[in-house]
């Protein structure tokens, strides 16, 4: 696919991942919609960037059914969507409290899992009766975002690798499904990236974290992630597969 010029959609654009993703896609030339509940941050960057910033609520059916309506009546039918939208709050299923909480467990499903795929059904229904873009039959692209931790999840993360899992799973069969559609479905599965949320932990612990990794021995960018989107985006193979970016790194129990 050919970026320039093309409608895209990022979700969890106020930050990490998303930020970056969003900024890569602008600066290339793309029509980017930055999707986030944090309204005042999506319209920061996008105010920066040039973007278009539409608040939305990713666990919703009409919040985001509201948002690419409104993307497609500024940029047109989406060609793009990356799904960077995600919580990885950490509890043990039995703690010192004991049980987790159910409606803990189900927010991080609500968000991470039915958020992904609630893009995925609004996006892909809109685009497919578009004209397709090559002679291939090409309309577009989805990217979806797991986890390392979907492979190993470390202790405290059941509800985090449940839903990442289930994206890894979703990956080939939405691809299959959406293959007559002409439109791709990848999902990127990052290891350690230096986000928001790792930035909170103390350096002592980021240092820690960081050599684990085999090589290079540090954390990832949110900036190598997006260069990887650009990748998928560009190479019209990749299809139904999930690629680690996490230097090699097999996740510990704890």
């Amino acid at each position: 696919m050919k970026i320039e010029g093309q409608p895209a959609l990022v979700t969890g654009a106020a930050s990490g991942m998303g930020e970056a993703t969003a900024r890569l896609l602008t600066s290339l030339g793309a029509n980017v919609s930055l999707l986030d509940i944090d309204e005042a941050k999506i319209q920061w960057t996008a105010d920066q960037i040039g973007a278009l910033a539409l608040p939305c609520d990713v666990t919703q059916a009409g919040s985001m059914e509201d948002a690419i309506a409104k993307a497609e009546s500024v940029n047109g039918v989406a060609r793009i969507l990356v799904n960077c939208a995600g919580i990885a709050p950490a509890k043990r299923i039995v703690g010192r409290d004991g049980a987790m909480p159910l409606e803990e467990f189900k927010r991080v499903i609500d968000v991470n899992l039915i958020g992904t795929f609630n893009a995925i059904r609004v996006m892909a229904a809109a685009l497919r009766n578009e004209a397709p873009l090559d002679e291939a039959g090409e309309r577009g692209v989805i990217v979806n975002v797991a986890s390392v931790s979907a492979f190993e999840g470390q202790i405290g993360q059941a509800a985090y690798s449940s839903s990442k899992g289930a994206i890894v799973a979703l990956t080939i069969q939405a691809a299959r499904e959406l293959s007559s559609a002409g439109i791709r479905v990848m999902t990127i599965a990052p290891g350690l990236i230096a986000t928001p949320m790792l930035f909170g932990m103390p350096d002592e612990v980021q240092r820690s974290l960081a050599n684990q990794v085999p090589f290079p021995k540090r954390l990832g960018s949110p900036d190598e992630f997006a260069q990887l989107v650009k990748h998928i985006l560009e190479n019209q193979l990749l299809n139904g597969e999930v690629i680690r970016l996490d230097g090699a790194i097999r996740m510990q129990p704890r």
